[in-house]
């Protein structure tokens, strides 16, 4: 009947707390009744991802243990400590307290005399030997003797000597005692003289700063980590905890274990950067021949010591705890460290292959693989993340994965960032085509083959650039609100109803929005056009807004001008231009000696070296244009590209200038001062006194020659 209770206890137990029997059978009970019983509903989660993580955050709260286990377990361990202790002081023994100090002092003493006696004859030796043909220019063969014959060797042969010793002594707490602390301080001196000959290797090229500032300051917190490692791991042997007791020290070994991880902590974090130097720095050769090598060293030495740090802090939880998963913690902790440096070279290894393409993507010219490049790069280290989280999940007893199945919390968190993560790559994907599209067509040709964009593209493009960037940032933030579970509609309906009074407020600024897109679109002007327009402001087109054109006139001065205010524009950049020359001759020239002329000075300029690019055509003479009372004008002109016609009209003028100086048969017709004789009696009509038959001069009049 007992056990027939007992397993009843234990199927109930197993009821409450598995999350996969759905119902379960009780003795007396009909199945059909438990069958009928309607289940618990799961929770439904809403308010999307913020909703879920506040559901899962109280789901915690409500499920978290917060008692006083841990703090009323080493109570408990003070307690019994100090009963042993006590016991141990009024045990009653054959054997006086002087005795046991004895013991004590006599192997200390037998340890120490050894010690320091081997010393001396160690550091003897080593000055001897260094004074060798061989050792003198070996400096770092030097110091390896100086720590392994004054330390390493005499810390090895005093423990079994000092253990001989010990066998002729009774038991005792002394004998205990003194072996405790022979075998840490033995353990302590080897320990640091083995690691600082290993540092010393290093003891080469640049990397001796970094070796004389860990040698400086590593001797006295490794032999503190040696000592209390070693302490700790003498009072949990089964002898020792005998002579004093099972809690005196594992409390001991404990706290001595807590001040190793302390130390060994404080020491790699102060020791972070000497380090990373001796990891990274290698020969130039070295260096340049195997780069990939070099950057997996670089990127190892800055992470080298947050592995070390998280075993470290890994052991000082379970440390204090008084479980007994410790082995289990620490391999948890081993094995996170491996991860972590596999993360890391796996991560280096991808991005040098990425980087290798992505080089090569570049020298063929192939934009476009160049930027998917990047992108998967980008996704490839997003999923090596998420492996890692889950991986290192898995390690410590937690699974995501299984998180997002069986729970409905986790599946709303899951649906929320699958479908932002999805939303987020869509723009991304969408980002890089359209801006690489765009970006191919701003960019400059790179030889003759291939053609030069106009300057209508060069202006539409950047424009639509940014309207693109716009539209897909507001999509992807409405629909990452949406996901997080906030109500877009208020906000939509808002930016509509402040949309709508912009547009009835603003009436000449949509006026300027609606006028420049026309502009825009049907090429009217572009950047880098000279324009006139109708308001009297010219310049060069500098840039172009949703509102506004801005341009540069003669002086350099900016003028913005709206788009609204444009009403005619007149633009002297495209396609062609005409050079027009109008020259007036006086009436005794030789036409045709003028017009030899003309062509002659057209001519030049067509065998110009820098002129002849502006030309479109050859010179053109159209002959007498028209005779008045100053003479006779001949006209002609070039046909030149666009904005060429300026520099093409100074250069004729200066050469025909020269050509009519040297000629004696044109002249150019001009106006100077004149005498004019007038009849006495428009003198007298006019009311002033003249001789008679006398002639009156009239200053200032004109007279073409």
């Amino acid at each position: 009947m007992l056990k027939f209770k007992t397993a009843i206890l234990l199927g109930a137990l197993l009821f409450l707390g598995s999350n996969e029997l759905e119902a379960v059978t009780l003795p007396g009970v009909p199945a059909t009744a438990a069958a009928e019983e309607p289940a618990t509903p799961e929770p439904l989660v809403q308010g999307g991802l913020l909703g879920a993580i506040s559901s899962s955050i109280d789901d915690v709260q409500e499920k978290l243990d917060l008692n006083e286990n841990l703090v009323d377990a080493w109570r408990l361990r003070a307690d019994r400590a100090a009963d042993e202790v006590d016991k141990l002081v009024n045990r009653p023994s054959s054997r006086s307290g002087w005795s046991v100090i004895g013991d004590f002092m006599m192997l200390s003493g037998v340890w120490l005399g050894s010690f320091a006696l081997l010393t001396v004859l160690g550091a003897i030796l080593a000055k001897r030997l260094n004074q060798g043909r061989w050792l003198r220019t070996r400096q770092r063969s030097q110091d390896l003797l100086n720590y392994v014959m004054p330390y390493t060797l005499p810390a090895v042969i005093c423990l079994p000597l000092t253990l001989y010793v010990s066998h002729f002594l009774p038991a005792s707490v002394g004998r205990a005692l003194a072996l405790c602390f022979a075998y840490a301080t033995s353990s302590g001196i080897f320990s640091t003289s083995v690691l600082l000959c290993v540092i010393v290797m290093f003891n080469t090229g640049h990397k001796r700063t970094a070796v004389r500032i860990i040698r400086d300051f590593c001797p006295k917190p490794l032999f503190l980590i040696g000592f209390l490692a070693a302490l700790s791991d003498a009072l949990t042997s089964p002898q020792i905890a005998r002579q004093l007791g099972g809690n005196i020290t594992s409390s001991a070994a404990v706290l001595s274990g807590f001040f190793v991880s302390i130390i060994f902590g404080l020491l790699v974090i102060r020791l972070r950067r000497p380090v990373a130097h001796l990891i990274r720095n290698r020969p130039l050769a070295q260096r340049l021949k195997q780069p990939s090598l070099q950057e997996s060293l670089r990127i190892f030495s800055g992470l080298w010591y947050w592995p070390i740090l998280l075993m470290v802090i890994v052991s000082a939880i379970n440390l204090i705890g008084v479980g007994d998963d410790n082995q289990k913690a620490l391999r948890c902790a081993l094995f996170t460290t491996i991860l972590l440096i596999a993360t890391v070279f796996l991560s280096t290894i991808f991005q040098h292959m990425f980087k290798s393409r992505q080089v090569e993507a570049i020298q063929h010219s192939s934009a476009y693989k160049e930027r998917f490049l990047s992108l998967l790069h980008a996704l490839l280290r997003i999923v090596m993340a998420v492996a890692f989280i889950e991986i290192l999940g898995r390690i410590w007893g937690v699974s995501l994965f299984k998180f997002a199945e069986q729970n409905s919390v986790g599946r709303a968190i899951s649906d929320s960032l699958s479908s932002m993560g999805l939303i987020f790559l869509v723009t991304w994907l969408l980002w890089v085509v359209l801006d690489t599209a765009i970006q191919e067509a701003l960019k400059p040709p790179v030889n003759k083959r291939t053609t030069q964009p106009s300057t209508r593209v060069k202006t539409i493009l950047p424009l639509l650039r940014n309207a693109i960037k716009i539209i897909l940032v507001v999509i992807c933030a409405i629909t990452t609100m949406a996901n997080l579970g906030i109500n877009v509609a208020p906000l939509l309906a808002g930016a509509g109803v402040v949309g709508l009074a912009i547009g009835f407020g603003s009436q000449q600024l949509v006026q300027d929005v609606i006028t420049g897109l026309f502009i825009i679109i049907e090429d009217t002007l572009s950047i880098g056009d000279w324009v006139v327009l109708d308001s009297g402001h010219a310049g060069t087109v500098e840039g172009l807004t949703i509102r506004t054109l801005r341009l540069r006139d003669g002086k350099g001065f900016v003028h913005s001008v709206p788009f609204g205010q444009i009403k005619a524009v007149t633009n002297q950049s495209r396609q062609f231009a005409y050079a027009f020359f109008s020259v007036q001759f006086t009436y005794d020239t030789d036409v045709d000696k003028a017009i030899e002329l003309i062509r002659e000075a057209g001519d030049s300029i067509r065998d110009d070296a820098f002129l002849k690019y502006n030309l479109q055509g050859p010179l053109d003479v159209f002959g007498v244009d028209k005779m008045d009372l100053n003479g006779v004008v001949l006209t002609a002109q070039f046909r030149t590209v666009s904005g060429g016609q300026y520099a093409v009209s100074r250069a004729f003028n200066q050469r025909l200038k020269k050509l009519v100086d040297n000629s004696p048969w044109v002249h150019f017709a001009q106006t100077y001062p004149q005498q004019v004789l007038m009849p006495q009696r428009v003198m007298e009509e006019e009311g002033g006194p003249v001789a008679e038959n006398s002639p009156v001069l009239l200053p200032d009049q004109p007279r073409t020659q």
